[in-house]
């Protein structure tokens, strides 16, 4: 990792995988998420339907409510980097319940860093730090069916698909299931060894 010109050895940083690095959003990331609003066919997967066009400006707005985790009860929000230092997307753990001990996470990886590993290093990321550091003692997330990159993310983390919320979510002009999934500490846990 290069910080202000020095090379830094990150290998036993927690917040770093086998393929990527994770780090607090800033302004520099609003032309990312403005890029990334462009590839509508994945964000609608994401977003559950079209967005309404975007600017930078909006993007840089919206992202400035996250950086620096600014709010950390609420969603906390990062972008993550390859090992070459190139932002490879966003992600966030949310849906955060202490009582319960659940939580959920997100993932958006740009269309040219797709196919090699990064959201599933990612998620383990997360995952570590909702189980290990937060206490959480399961994990919940879904998907829109037909998202077949998210089921494949889903079933080699681990997760167990749970059911389906039938004819949950409307866009191209048709109704489509949401696809339940849950990882208990336990699996995650027997998964890494």
């Amino acid at each position: 990792m290069i910080t202000g010109g020095n090379v830094v050895n990150a290998e036993n940083y927690f917040w770093q995988g086998d393929r990527v690095r994770l780090r607090p959003l800033s302004a520099s990331d609003a032309e990312l998420a403005y890029e990334d609003s462009l590839d509508s066919s994945s964000r609608q997967l994401l977003e559950l339907g079209i967005e309404l066009p975007s600017s930078i400006k909006k993007k840089s707005s919206d992202l400035e409510a996250y950086a620096d985790f600014k709010n950390a009860a609420g969603p906390l929000v990062f972008a993550i980097e390859n090992l070459d230092g190139e932002t490879a997307g966003f992600a966030s753990l949310h849906s955060r319940h202490a009582k319960n001990g659940t939580f959920s996470f997100g993932v958006s990886i740009s269309r040219q860093h797709r196919q090699k590993g990064f959201a599933e290093d990612t998620v383990r990321i997360l995952l570590k730090y909702a189980f290990h550091e937060r206490r959480f003692q399961k994990c919940n997330s879904s998907c829109v069916e037909g998202n077949e990159g998210s089921v494949r993310l889903h079933n080699k983390l681990g997760f167990r698909e749970e059911g389906r919320r039938r004819r949950q979510w409307f866009m191209n002009g048709r109704y489509y299931d949401d696809l339940l999934f849950g990882l208990t500490r336990e699996e995650f846990d027997a998964s890494i060894g």
